[in-house]
């Protein structure tokens, strides 16, 4: 069993080893390749238009095995047509499925992407046009594999019309309409033969030959050769049960709902992961994985060791459903803090009502290892993951709790994923991101943005200012957006560009989005009024940045609406990152 997974870029160091394993294949494969179109892998990864298409990288790999085969696409977005650049298995797996797999995914891709047509080249089948009887064979087994989707060569053309000065056997060209029964309009068939051979093979085709190979196309519609090896139906494009690498990678805090405060008020309640994931469950978008329980070190590594050990002493040894709410608040000592633990809890904590108990460290140690684990998943070359966990992290800084959150769930992923490189946190909570502020504020290789409500009127009311940017090394790294009171989707769309604009100036290898849906209309802890629609385009907007993707749920407590929202978010989340 293999997954395939599209490679967006070489940033991460899974898609460098792949990339380098697709170059391999390819050496295997096509002897006689020129290097440039090795290299040019890598460089129309790095820039998608460097032909003036979008290069589109699918790879079919063992899990965390290597790459048995790959397909390379390049998408011209105006004319909306896929040209199949390379398609190709290790030569040790040519019989395995693997081709077909891929080929049916590229097929669905295509027509994800609007795209009228898929066009690629094949060697002549006729043995007039290809004496060499092996090579004649596998012009016949390639061509006949493309006819099981009711792919074939266009007829009555010149494509296949010999290079200036060279003798050498040329392709004909196939067209796969994807089942669609449309007609192949000449103007567009023309329009497609012309980009294809002005940027694929600009190096090779002078104008002149250009000019005559498109307007040899004269039939309108373009006809397509008669089958010649395959007589059965076509099948309709459809989803290789195989493919998962678009999907989110999803991870559940499981034991979220032990933590269950019944105060009256407390809105960050068990039901809230309920209606995320009865509306994420409806259209299969992401796929469920286990999260593994890890260690506490990764959360020392981010907040203070006496906080850590202090939350877990005084939590584990409290009785069965009790609860400790800070109530002494000193002016802070650092030298000295209380000796009793109930009292010290005020030490360690910024308000009254975040309760520690039992129940709330299992909680939130779960749910930094869901944080950790969708982590992993982006180092394993997902694209996007999902940590649905409760409780929140974003107001937990270096060495205290509050605001329904113990543990920094966003800054403990950031800082996990700060191995492979660069990361950015933007934090679309209603409420500011202080935790993360704080954590990483005198550091330059994670930038940490927040959107949130002025601290004026909204929580945690200390900090959140626009002037707060960063010290030492993290001078400048550190940006604010407060927002005043009323905010529209349109008003709040012009906040995140700014912070979109500032993610791709800093070029981070990863993004971690602190998801609040408490911006929504109707919240009980906001005053803003985005709608799903909003949230779709917001996630599309983050998407587009084109970037590894790990979301951490933080706030979002009107349940009525709560689901559709994220499911807004993460449709438009998917759409920019497959538009990009």
């Amino acid at each position: 069993m293999f997954r395939i997974r599209r490679i967006h870029d070489d940033l991460l160091p899974v898609n460098r080893e792949a990339i380098a394993q697709v170059q391999q294949i390819m050496r295997e494969q096509f002897p006689d390749l020129p290097i440039r179109d090795l290299e040019g892998i890598v460089k129309n990864l790095r820039d998608p238009f460097a032909q003036r298409f979008r290069a589109i990288l699918h790879v079919a790999e063992k899990q965390n095995g290597p790459v048995q085969g790959f397909a390379l696409v390049l998408f011209e977005p105006t004319l909306k047509m896929f040209f199949l650049d390379f398609i190709a298995s290790s030569a040790r797996l040519t019989s395995r499925g693997i081709g077909g797999a891929l080929y049916q995914r590229i097929r669905e891709e295509a027509l994800e992407f609007g795209a009228e047509a898929i066009f690629y080249e094949c060697l002549p089948d006729e043995a007039d046009d290809c004496p060499d009887p092996a090579l004649l064979a596998e012009n016949k087994a390639r061509l006949r594999f493309y006819e099981n989707y009711g792919a074939r060569p266009a007829v009555n053309n010149d494509y296949t019309r010999h290079l200036p000065g060279s003798s050498e056997c040329m392709p004909y060209l196939v067209v796969d309409t994807l089942g669609t029964g449309k007609p192949l309009r000449r103007t567009f068939v023309r329009q497609a033969v012309r980009a294809i051979l002005e940027r694929k093979y600009a190096h090779l085709c002078p104008p002149d030959y250009v000019e005559a190979v498109v307007f040899s196309f004269k039939d309108d519609p373009v006809l397509l050769r008669e089958p010649r090896y395959v007589k059965a139906p076509v099948p309709a494009p459809a989803s290789p049960a195989v493919h998962t690498g678009e999907r989110i990678a999803l991870f559940v805090n499981a034991s979220h709902d032990i933590h269950h405060i019944h105060d009256r008020g407390y809105v960050e309640a068990p039901v809230r992961v309920q209606r995320i994931l009865q509306e994420l469950d409806k259209n299969g978008m992401c796929e469920r994985l286990p999260a593994r329980e890890r260690s506490l070190d990764a959360v020392k590594q981010v907040h203070d060791r006496g906080f850590v050990d202090y939350v877990r002493k005084v939590c584990m040894d409290m009785p069965e459903g009790k609860s400790l709410y800070p109530y002494v608040f000193p002016i802070r000592n650092h030298a000295r803090p209380p000796v009793d633990l109930a009292m010290r809890a005020g030490y360690y904590c910024i308000d009254t009502f975040t309760p520690l108990n039992r129940n709330a460290f299992l909680a939130a140690r779960g749910a930094v290892d869901c944080a950790l684990a969708g982590a992993e998943a982006l180092r394993r070359g997902r694209r996007l993951a999902y940590a649905l966990v409760r409780p929140p992290g974003h107001h937990a800084e270096h060495r205290v709790f509050g605001g329904f959150c113990y543990f920094n769930n966003t800054a403990i992923a950031a800082h996990d994923l700060a191995g492979l490189g660069r990361v950015a946190i933007l934090d679309v909570d209603y409420h500011h991101g202080n935790g993360q502020q704080d954590i990483f504020y005198a550091r330059e290789d994670v930038l940490t943005i927040s959107i949130h409500g002025h601290p004026r009127f909204a929580y945690p009311y200390f900090s959140g200012y626009a002037e707060e940017q960063g010290e030492g090394a993290g001078k400048g790294f550190n940006l604010n957006l407060p927002l005043p009171e009323q905010v529209d989707g349109e008003r709040y769309r012009e906040a995140l560009g700014r912070a979109l604009r500032r993610i791709e100036s800093f070029r981070p290898t990863v993004l971690v989005v602190a998801l609040g849906l408490d911006t929504a209309k109707g919240d009980p802890t906001g005053t803003w009024t985005l709608r799903a629609e909003d949230f779709h385009e917001n996630g599309r907007r983050i998407g587009a940045l084109g970037l590894p993707t790990l979301v951490v749920q933080e706030g979002g407590y009107r349940t009525r609406t709560l689901g559709v929202n994220a499911r807004g978010f993460f449709t438009g989340l998917a759409k920019g990152a497959r538009e990009r």
